[in-house]
């Protein structure tokens, strides 16, 4: 078979996917652009091998359910996100923000930074408890920084071809504390024994609010979600529960019998991952990334598999970031 028809056959079998995934990106996301720029971490950092595996999609939606878990984030989410009529934005902005931070070249992270250092500044308001919240506030994005990372690692760890281990883990998670620390995070995790230690100190202030439940069953299963996706995304979201801490889903009463976890949840996901990886082919995002910080054009004319929504329309919805 032709590398032209193999092409034509991944692009309509990942059609779908882009099109889920193209709602909401992060304005000026590219990744060619300027040769010779590493950008924040370049091709040899571990966070370009987390940051590049598939596995990142179940990492998303474990980081979604395990954020609601902060009544004060999550009273943000509900004030200022229109996710519940567009619910696959939410998990696009987060995309592409990951994305862009990781394998943009510096200028294109820098810009991704001021607009959700933007958008922070509106996302304010008081939580049903009575308290204030702010999107800046330095807690608030530790939290939100920390819930990702720990969900990323998961997901890499169970679901990678070729997962992080050891003392790897600690240089990932002391190279992405970068990005918190540019949104104005405070004391941010730098390895796995300040991961625990932070997330040990937190679960007393963390609560399984009746808008926290509701949102993770809106994750869970979002309405009118392509029907095509609706399988995929199923194994996706119950693998995703697999990965979050077991006090969390536990909290949000989503956890998964551990029987059926390992003999059923996590077979599927590795066929589905294997299987996006087999129709996804080379992930051209991360090539022309490499080309870039090598000092090389790539040919981008063609949308990177592993990332189908690149190039999309950013911005729609009512708040854009992490």
């Amino acid at each position: 078979m032709s590398t032209g028809v193999v092409d034509r056959l991944r692009r309509l079998a990942l059609a779908p996917v882009a099109r889920s995934l193209a709602g909401s990106r992060m304005p000026g996301e590219r990744y060619d652009v300027p040769l010779g720029d590493p950008g924040l971490f370049g091709p040899d950092s571990v966070t370009w091998r987390v940051h590049g595996d598939p596995s990142m999609l179940i990492g998303g939606v474990a980081a979604l359910l395990l954020q609601t878990l902060h009544p004060l984030t999550m009273a943000g989410i509900s004030d200022h996100s229109d996710f519940r009529r567009r619910p696959a934005d939410r998990l696009s902005r987060t995309s592409s923000f990951v994305l862009a931070t990781t394998f943009g070249g510096t200028p294109v992270a820098e810009r991704c930074f001021d607009v959700v250092r933007t958008v922070h500044r509106r996302v304010r308001g008081t939580a049903p408890d009575g308290r204030i919240y702010d999107a800046g506030d330095p807690d608030l994005v530790t939290w939100v920084h920390a819930a990702e990372v720990a969900c990323f690692l998961a997901a890499d760890r169970a679901y990678s071809l070729h997962p992080v281990l050891g003392s790897d883990q600690d240089r990932y998670l002391e190279e992405v504390s970068v990005i918190a620390d540019r949104l104005g995070g405070r004391q941010v995790p730098r390895s796995r024994e300040e991961l625990r230690a932070y997330f040990a100190a937190m679960r007393p202030e963390l609560a399984a609010t009746p808008e926290a439940r509701d949102t993770a069953r809106f994750i869970l299963a979002p309405p009118r979600q392509d029907p095509r996706l609706r399988p995929g995304y199923q194994v996706l979201a119950r693998a995703a529960v697999g990965i979050m801490p077991r006090w969390a889903s536990t909290m949000l009463g989503v956890a998964l019998p551990m029987p059926v976890d390992l003999a059923v949840v996590r077979p599927l996901a590795w066929t589905t991952m294997n299987g996006l990886r087999l129709v996804a082919g080379q992930n051209e995002l991360v090539a022309t990334a490499r080309a870039r910080a090598e000092g090389r054009s790539a040919d981008i004319a063609r949308i990177p598999p592993t990332a189908p929504y690149h190039g999309a329309q950013p911005g729609r919805g009512r708040s854009t970031g992490s």
